[in-house]
């Protein structure tokens, strides 16, 4: 069978990836998703705040996603859900297995990789310690209670600061469990600044920075204490241990972009954000394949998800009419790189290609550490093409800065750098 796109992903990326592609004139549209509903993992975030940017209004996760599966209707898009993908190759043949319908090879003209990310789990970190149960990641631990209505401990201890963490823990507190603390590993919270006032703050929840999980006990089969020491860096210092009693420990330390897939296709992966190497479009290293979203890099809030999957979708629907149409041509201009310079983890999109961007480019980044009164500087050699004073920039926070077409115009074909000054530095 063949599709002009076929979409990987059936979450908020997926869904506005597929929309958009439609509406810019793609032909026939395909969403696989493995789980057996749309909606990604919007389905188990009950809480609300999501949409505040694309609706204006304050959404929980399952009512976000529900209004665009609602737009899918009378599209034509159609749906493959409770599908595996198995593989995907470089000449983008997509192979899939489903029960309904068994193992199936999909043909498609353009794809876009949109599988979101997973946890990191205890053996990703190498907690030490006995093996009880009782420990579980964030994500999984709000999928029993939210979606199947389990309640997973009484007493609780969430070791990282990220926003999922940060939300179970209010959400612990508010089915009735009592959460000794949250502990981070960092000197600083890895979660967005609304979500430490409104689930940390507003519930009396200690929040413990540069410390982390040391030991684990059990007792009986089930998690008893958990022993948490301060660090210097990354190591513990001796005496600093505190004991928790608790049966339930939550792991929200870190996610990872689902690129199985992509590494199958071939396409060349960033080491610094674990997802695909794009350029301005969102398109890989191979022609038609694209990708966005959190198998890209994790953002922070959907809303963000869906204006960069609806450029990835755009992209595809303009690369397929250029391929109907006979009119793409061959690259005769080389591709500028983005490279991080000082207290900078990484840019999205990593290249651009100037004579493809149309007024400006919207560059995604990340900082290594809590900045203060600091300046972004992009440049291209020795020249200084822009600057932008932030009054505060945290790792935590993806920031974002538009590069104008002529900016990039004045790098004169040469790799431009983007760095952080901090005040009194030159």
């Amino acid at each position: 069978m063949y599709y002009d796109l076929v979409v990987v992903g059936g979450g908020p990326a997926g869904l506005a990836a597929a929309e958009e592609a439609k509406k810019n004139g793609a032909g026939s549209v395909l969403i696989i998703e493995r789980d057996k509903e749309l909606g990604g993992i919007l389905n188990q975030c009950i809480h609300s705040g999501f949409g505040l940017h694309v609706f204006k209004e304050q959404l929980s996760g399952p009512e976000y996603a529900q209004r665009f599966i609602d737009r899918l209707e009378g599209t034509g898009i159609e749906v493959k859900t409770d599908t595996m993908v198995l593989g995907i190759t470089p000449e983008k043949s997509v192979y899939a297995i489903s029960a309904a319908e068994g193992y199936m090879k999909i043909d498609a003209g353009a794809i876009v990789l949109a599988m979101g990310c997973r946890e990191r789990t205890r053996g990703a970190i190498a907690i030490p310690g006995e093996r009880p149960s009782g420990i579980f990641t964030a994500g999984a631990a709000q999928k029993y209670i939210n979606m199947d209505g389990y309640m997973v401990g009484k007493k609780v201890l969430i070791l990282g600061s990220g926003d999922i963490g940060l939300i179970m823990a209010r959400r612990m507190t508010l089915e009735g469990a009592e959460v000794k603390a949250v502990v981070e590993l960092m000197p600083y919270s890895n979660g967005l600044k609304r979500n430490i006032a409104q689930c940390l703050d507003d519930y009396g929840i200690p929040l413990y920075l540069s410390h982390t999980v040391t030991d684990i006990k059990g007792e009986n089969g089930r998690l008893s204490k958990v022993i948490v020491s301060k660090v210097n860096g990354y190591d513990p210092i001796p005496g600093t241990e505190i004991e928790f009693d608790v049966d339930t420990l939550l792991l929200s330390v870190g996610l990872v972009p689902e690129n199985e897939l992509s590494r199958s296709a071939g396409v060349v992966l960033d080491k610094r954000t674990n997802g695909a190497i794009v350029d301005e479009t969102m398109m890989t290293s191979i022609p038609g394949i694209f990708a966005c979203g959190n198998v890209l890099h994790v953002h922070d809030l959907v809303d963000f998800v869906t204006h960069e999957s609806e450029r990835a979708g755009k992209a595809a629907a303009e690369y397929l009419k250029a391929q109907r149409e006979g009119t793409e041509k061959e690259e005769a201009e080389a591709p500028i790189e983005l490279h991080n310079g000082d207290f900078i983890g990484y840019t999205v999109p990593q290249k651009v290609t100037v004579s493809k961007v149309d007024k400006f480019i919207e560059v995604l980044f990340r900082v290594r550490a809590v900045l203060n009164n600091a300046t972004v500087v992009v440049k291209a050699g020795d020249k200084v093409l822009m600057s932008k004073k932030h009054e505060q920039m945290l790792p935590a926070e993806m920031e974002k800065l538009i590069i104008p077409k002529k900016m990039l115009e004045m790098a004169e074909g040469k790799d431009i750098e983007i760095a952080v000054v901090k005040e009194g530095e030159e």
